[in-house]
């Protein structure tokens, strides 16, 4: 809404004129057509009142129908209204009850300002307005700065706010043919003639409703300030997540933006200045998980006021995957752990849920552990991911249970590099090295499973000179001591063998397994 700007008439302007002659020549000789003049002054400043009264009364309309159309916008301003014509009102009322008792002061009780009988009486004034028993100037010009501070409140312009300053002014000042300056009321009222006094009332009550005129008008103009005016409409999809999985909803908000191009808002994310006039927010991933981030939008308004706008959002950086697996190896292994991964694309890692039948499945971080129980039954795992408060089916894989496989016994040792190693047979082994070992030990380590068994016993087999065969018999998986000294009876190139190696594994099953060719160098 447009502010109009209040000039004054050419009528009005004369009014203003007269009323500065005339109070001058009451200086020199108060003549009867010198009050006859006031009366004309009176009697125009009355009905400049009456037309700017009508004007307010128009201008406070448009601001009621606003409101009564958009509350929420209108309500505030136009409660700052009704409290700005409220104080006016009752200012005015003041001025016309002052004017009412000089009247009657120097008429009688019937005095009617609109009609005064002693237009030249000197003494009226000076006892309502200045006498310490009514103290009726003080009592407005205390009124009149208590208004003049209201309402120039309400006015943002700058050279409005001095015109309404000048015109409600109570400042004290100096009269023609006085040496010092004079209280407001004081020099407005001191012998004074009564049709003057009335006059300089009236002419204050039309500066009462100039001055509320130009406070509705402001009022007005405030309703639609603050707007933030757009030239671009644009409609936009918002979907909560460009990746949806079958069975959960496609959720998206389709919504109208509106836009200055001209003036665009200034964006905070995380307390950083987002330095890209469209909005456009990118940052680059390093790590896997959920995100969050908060900002807001800084919009500047029409008044030169501005607001905040706070939002907030999240987002999933998950790794770039592609699940390849062969349907033949889909093999679980009975009586041990087996490490699992298990992940839903899109979805993060605390949603994803999976469940196993024929043993357990447990989650340590972000691997799974499967521990089948019978062999031979399968396996088959569930998985299922929280989207959207509901837990959806994902997948469902069938594994075969199978024991594990029998390990291999070698003697464990040190190597010249300082590492420890195996040595399984079918090569030399020197003396030393076979004496140093305490006995043998067996694993599965064909770099897929890595699992240690426990040797429970077995037996050495030597040759002696003439080809007999003498069995030794372990302590436990350790060499016994009748097994060291056929050891050392052993030249280079002579060989024996380990067998009947029994162990027992994590599953429990206790395994005969191969023997071991050991070549002494």
């Amino acid at each position: 809404m447009a502010e109009s700007i209040v000039r004054l008439s050419p009528r009005q302007k004369m009014i203003n004129l007269m009323y500065i002659v005339l109070t001058a020549m009451l200086a020199l000789n108060v003549s009867s057509d010198v009050l006859d003049g006031f009366v004309q002054v009176e009697d125009g400043l009355a009905r400049t009142n009456a037309s700017v009264g009508r004007r307010n009364d128009a201008i406070y309309s448009q601001l009621s129908a606003f409101t009564d159309q958009n509350p929420e916008k209108g309500r505030p301003w136009l409660d700052r209204a009704d409290h700005l014509r409220s104080r006016a009102a009752r200012l005015y009322a003041m001025v016309d009850s002052l004017k009412l008792e000089i009247v009657r002061e120097a008429d009688g009780p019937d005095g009617d300002p609109a009609d005064i009988q002693r237009r030249d009486d000197l003494e009226s004034a000076a006892v309502v307005m200045l006498s310490p028993g009514a103290d009726g100037g003080r009592q407005l010009r205390e009124a009149v700065d208590d208004y003049r501070a209201f309402v120039v409140s309400l006015v943002a312009d700058s050279t409005k706010r001095a015109s309404i300053e000048d015109a409600l002014s109570t400042a004290p000042f100096r009269r023609p043919g006085t040496v010092v300056a004079q209280e407001w009321e004081e020099a407005k009222f001191e012998n004074q003639p009564v049709v003057a006094a009335v006059t300089l009332l009236t002419k204050l009550q039309n500066d009462i409703r100039f001055a509320e005129g130009e406070a509705l008008t402001n009022l007005l103009a405030a309703v639609d300030a603050g707007d933030v005016r757009v030239n671009e409409l644009n409609a936009f999809v918002i979907p909560q997540s460009r990746m949806v999985m079958r069975g959960s909803k496609y959720s998206a908000n389709i919504v109208l933006a509106a836009v200055d191009t001209t003036a665009r808002p200034e964006i905070f994310i995380n307390g950083n200045k987002l330095n890209n006039e469209h909005g456009l927010y990118e940052l680059g991933t390093s790590s896997t998980g959920t995100f969050d981030y908060s900002g807001y939008l800084e919009v500047t308004h029409g008044d030169g006021s501005s607001t905040r706008h706070p939002f907030q959002s999240s987002y999933v950086v998950m790794e770039p995957t592609a699940t390849v697996s062969a349907t033949m190896m889909n093999v679980l292994y009975a009586g041990i752990d087996n490490p699992m991964s298990i992940s839903v694309p899109g979805v993060p890692q605390s949603s994803v849920n999976a469940t196993m039948t024929n043993g357990t499945l447990t989650r340590k971080g972000d691997v799974w552990i499967a521990r089948p129980n019978k062999v031979g039954d399968n396996a088959v795992i569930t998985v299922t991911a929280s989207i959207d408060g509901s837990n959806i089916p994902v997948s469902t894989s069938t594994f075969r249970v199978r024991k594990l496989p029998d390990p291999v016994a070698f003697i464990s040792f040190t190597g010249s590099n300082g590492q420890p190693e195996r040595y399984k047979g079918g090569r030399p082994l020197s003396k030393t090295t076979l004496l140093a070992a305490p006995g043998i030990d067996a694993a599965i380590d064909d770099d897929m499973l890595n699992i240690d068994f426990k040797v429970l016993g077995f037996e050495t087999v030597t040759f002696d000179q003439m080809g007999n065969a003498i069995p030794e018999v372990s302590n436990g998986a350790q060499f016994s001591q009748r097994q060291k000294d056929a050891f050392k009876r052993l030249s280079r190139g002579k060989r024996f063998y380990i067998s009947r190696i029994r162990a027992l594994g994590p599953d429990g099953v206790e395994r005969l397994l191969n023997p071991v060719e050991v070549i002494v160098n």
